[in-house]
């Protein structure tokens, strides 16, 4: 809704009279909403966008642009974007019914055209957008896009937005190799388990994480450290000589949290994964 006002003015025989203000208002026949399917966005997984825009008026609404900034923000002088649209994703929906697609330049910013919605009618467009490199990937990061409908005989914009929180966890993969990699009965041999967290939450003790394996040929006269630190069979560690079966005690694996650096010229961001590192030693 907009508020509108005007005066008139009276001159005669050197003199001028002004008028009462005269106000008015002009009602918004088009309403828009945007909503983030799921409210967090993780390391280069889709974010699903839903715009729905509904025609109050009695007239049809045609020929209307949808612009979505794609979080875009100002950092050092540019405007770098946190979220990238995937190719193809869009869909509209008028009344319930599919569409054919409407023109899509993927930008950024984003930008949909050619979008028209009957009297009394709605049309929901629904997209994707991929975190980028410039997302807040830290625990607490946000992103907000702003979708801008133009066009269609409106008398201004309308925005609506959403806003995205950063998923917060941690995310672990574990690589195993073995030293030397060739031996003879009764050497000695390294297993190395490398444990590299690239979320945003350590994983503590009260995570229970569990490191499992069953060594064949089975090992003998274990010696096992974690972070260098000596560990103890029975307090960090359970092995069955018999079978071979390596299993670390709930609490016993805790790894450090990743950290996350912004470039101060091209507001990239970069991670460093944090690491823990087990070594089982023992003898063929």
């Amino acid at each position: 809704m907009a508020i509108f006002s005007n005066q008139a003015t009276l001159t005669y025989n050197g003199n001028t009279t002004n008028s009462n203000i005269a106000y008015g208002e002009i009602l918004e026949v088009l309403v828009a909403t945007k909503t983030a399917i799921g409210s967090d966005y993780g390391a280069w997984c889709p974010v699903t966008y839903v715009v729905t825009l509904r025609n109050t008026g009695g007239n049809v609404l045609s020929d209307l642009t949808i612009t979505d900034d794609l979080g875009g923000y100002t950092f050092a002088g540019d405007t770098v974007y946190p979220l990238d649209y995937v190719e193809g994703s869009a869909a509209l929906f008028v009344n319930g019914v599919v569409q054919a697609v409407p023109t899509v330049t993927a930008g950024p910013p984003l930008v949909v055209s050619g979008i028209s919605i009957p009297a009394g009618g709605d049309a929901v467009l629904v997209y994707q957008a991929r975190p980028t490199a410039f997302a807040d990937p830290a625990a607490g990061g946000t992103i907000t896009n702003t979708a801008t409908i133009t066009g269609g005989g409106l008398s201004a914009p309308i925005s609506a937005q959403a806003t995205v929180n950063r998923e917060e966890a941690p995310n672990l993969t574990i690589t195993k190799s073995i030293t030397p990699s060739q031996v003879v009965d009764n050497d000695r041999v390294t297993y190395t388990f490398v444990i590299q967290n690239t979320g945003n939450q350590a994983v503590v003790a009260t995570d229970n994480a569990i490191i499992t394996d069953v060594f064949d040929p089975i090992l003998t006269a274990l010696t096992v450290t974690f972070n260098g630190t000596q560990w103890t069979e029975g307090t960090q560690y359970t092995y069955d000589d018999a079978t071979g079966l390596f299993t670390t005690n709930e609490g016993s694996i805790t790894v450090p949290v990743a950290t996350f650096t912004q470039d101060p010229t091209t507001g990239a961001y970069t991670m460093t994964p944090g690491i823990a590192t087990l070594i089982v030693t023992g003898t063929i």
